[in-house]
């Protein structure tokens, strides 16, 4: 699946658009990783607690979008875009989305 933020993918021509997909992860934060940042906070640096569950999260949607996609007969996806909301204190959701199509080479 190729997966791209771009409008086209370069070398090959859309021949379908399937229609819109989605992905989302929804995740909350841990105590003990509350803790670590915290401790971070005051001496500086990068928080390598949240980033990494960024990287799962994105990572995670990312996989649910291409799914749907796959589901639907697409084998790109394009204009993918990411957005994230907080749900409630400590959860937040990270939705990926983009435009499935149906690519050929040119």
């Amino acid at each position: 699946m190729i997966v791209v933020t771009s409008d086209a993918v370069p070398g090959k021509r859309i021949v379908r658009t399937v229609g819109l997909v989605r992905g989302n992860a929804v995740r909350v934060r841990h105590i003990g990783k509350d803790i670590l940042a915290g401790l971070r906070n005051i001496v500086g640096g990068e928080v390598h607690e949240y980033a990494k569950l960024l990287a799962e999260s994105r990572e995670q949607a990312l996989d649910r979008m291409t799914t749907e996609a796959a589901g639907l007969g697409a084998n790109a996806v394009v204009a993918t875009r990411f957005t994230t909301s907080v749900m409630m204190g400590g959860a937040a959701e990270l939705l990926a989305v983009g435009t499935a199509v149906v690519v050929e080479d040119e």
